[in-house]
C-alpha cells in the first residue's frame, strides 16, 4: 500500500509546479461554441427527460424556455456546457436535485437554472441574496447532546472546499487530478499537533484495507450512479486519497466529490468538541490553500446543496419509537430544517434503525447558526423520543 509521507511526497510534485493555476488567465473570456453533435444529443435527451414523472428540482425548474436559453452557452475558462450540469439528473430521474456545477463559473453562466434550484433547496435564498461572511463561533456553546450515550452512536461535522483555478470533477484532466493531490497532500502534511497524520492515495491501496475503511465509515467508494453520471468518477482512482490524524478523528478526503472534504468525527454526541476540531483543521489548511469563495454564494462546491457554509453536521442516532412513527419524525425534521438519511447517507437504508440526521440549510446563515440549528433539532428529536 502506498503512503505519501512528508519526505517522499516531493517526487510526486516536481513536474507540476509550472502548470498550477494556468487556467486563471482565461477567466473573463467567452467560452467556445457547443459542438453541433453534442447539442443534438442534449436536445434529444432533454425531450426524453421532460416526459418522465421525475420529482427532482431539475425537472421542476428546467423548462423548455430555460433549456433553449442555456443549451448553447459554455463557461469562459473550461468550456463547460449545460449537459455537464444536468447529465446526472437526466440519467437518474429519481434524483432529488439533479444538477451539479462542472466549474465555478457555471453558477453564473447557467444561473437561470441554478438560481431557482438554490432558492428552493436552501429555503428562500434568492438571486438577490448574499451569503454572510464566515462566523464559526465556538464549540463550547453546544453541550453534549447525549451524555448518557443512550441514543447517539457517533457525531460528525464536515465541510467541502474547492481550490481556486481548478474546475470541478467533470472538467478536471488526469494531470490536474495529480496536481491537486500533490498540492493538497503538501498542505495536509504541514498540519501539526492533534492534526498530524498520514496521507494514503487510493491508487495502489490494497482491496482489504480499502474495504475495511469503507466498512468503518471512514472512506468514500466508487460506484455512486448519481456522481458517476455527473462526471465525478473519471480516471478513478487516480488523484484520490484519504488523510488521517493519529486518532482517526480528523480525516480529509481528496478529490471525491469536492476537491477536499474536511471531516471531524468521534463516538458519542459531543457536537461542540467535534465542531471545534473541524474549525481548527479548516483554518490551518486555509493558510496553505486558497479556497474558492463567491461573494454571493459563499464557498463554492460541486453540488449546489453544499454551497454557502458547506457545513454538514450529522449524528448516527437510534430513535426506535420515532422510527415507528416516521411521519412525526419527518415533521420534527422539517421544523428544524434537518435531513434524515439512511445509515450510510443518501440513498441508503437505516441499518438496525440507525439514521443519519443532519442540518439541511447551508446558505444564508453562518457556520455557527447552521450548527446551532442542527443542535436544537437533535435535542428536539431526543426529547420527542423520550416522551413518546
Amino acid at each position: 500500500m502506498l503512503v505519501f509521507s512528508r519526505g517522499n511526497r516531493l517526487r510526486f510534485g516536481v513536474i507540476f509546479r509550472q502548470t498550477q493555476c494556468v487556467n486563471c488567465r482565461h477567466y473573463g473570456k467567452k467560452g467556445k461554441e457547443v459542438d453541433k453533435e453534442l447539442l443534438k444529443e442534449m436536445e434529444k435527451r432533454y425531450q426524453i427527460f421532460a416526459k418522465t414523472d421525475s420529482k427532482s428540482l431539475l425537472k421542476k425548474h428546467l423548462t423548455q424556455e430555460i433549456f433553449d436559453k442555456l443549451k448553447t452557452r459554455t463557461t469562459p475558462s473550461f468550456n463547460s456546457t449545460l449537459l455537464h450540469c444536468i447529465n446526472s439528473g437526466l440519467c437518474n430521474p429519481d434524483s432529488g436535485v439533479g444538477i451539479y456545477a462542472p466549474d465555478a463559473e457555471a453558477y453564473k453562466v447557467f444561473g437561470a437554472i441554478f438560481d431557482p434550484i438554490i432558492e428552493e433547496y436552501h429555503r428562500g435564498f434568492k438571486k438577490t441574496d448574499k451569503h454572510p461572511e464566515s462566523c464559526y463561533g465556538s464549540g463550547k456553546d453546544f453541550p453534549n447532546l447525549d451524555p448518557d450515550n443512550a441514543f447517539i452512536v457517533s457525531t460528525r461535522v464536515r465541510c467541502g472546499r474547492s481550490v481556486q483555478c481548478y474546475p470541478f470533477n467533470p472538467c478536471l484532466t488526469e494531470q490536474q487530478y495529480a496536481e491537486l493531490q500533490y498540492k493538497l497532500c503538501s498542505a495536509l502534511h504541514s498540519l501539526e499537533g492533534e492534526y498530524f497524520g498520514t496521507y494514503m492515495p487510493l491508487a495502489g491501496m490494497d482491496k482489504s484495507t480499502q474495504q475495511k475503511l469503507i466498512d468503518d465509515h471512514f472512506l468514500f467508494k466508487e460506484g455512486d450512479r448519481f456522481l458517476e453520471t455527473a462526471g465525478a468518477s473519471r480516471f478513478w482512482p487516480n488523484g484520490r486519497g484519504i488523510f488521517f490524524n493519529k486518532k482517526k478523528n480528523f480525516l480529509v478526503w481528496v478529490n471525491e466529490e469536492d476537491h477536499i472534504r474536511i471531516i471531524s468525527m468521534e463516538k458519542g454526541g459531543d457536537l461542540g468538541k467535534v465542531y471545534d476540531r473541524m474549525i481548527g483543521g479548516v483554518e490551518a489548511l486555509g493558510k496553505k490553500i486558497e479556497f474558492s469563495r463567491d461573494e454571493r454564494l459563499g464557498f463554492l462546491t460541486f453540488c449546489p446543496t453544499n454551497l454557502g457554509t458547506s457545513i454538514r453536521a450529522s449524528v448516527h442516532i437510534k430513535l426506535p419509537k420515532l422510527n415507528a412513527d416516521k411521519e412525526k419524525m419527518q415533521q420534527l425534521a422539517d421544523e428544524y430544517h434537518l435531513q434524515v438519511r439512511g445509515t450510510s447517507g443518501e440513498h441508503s437504508e437505516a441499518k438496525g434503525g440507525v439514521h443519519d440526521i443532519s442540518n439541511k440549510r447551508r446558505m444564508g446563515l453562518t457556520e455557527y447558526q447552521a450548527i446551532k440549528e442542527m443542535h436544537d433539532g437533535i435535542n428536539a428529536l431526543i426529547e420527542a423520543e423520550c416522551n413518546a
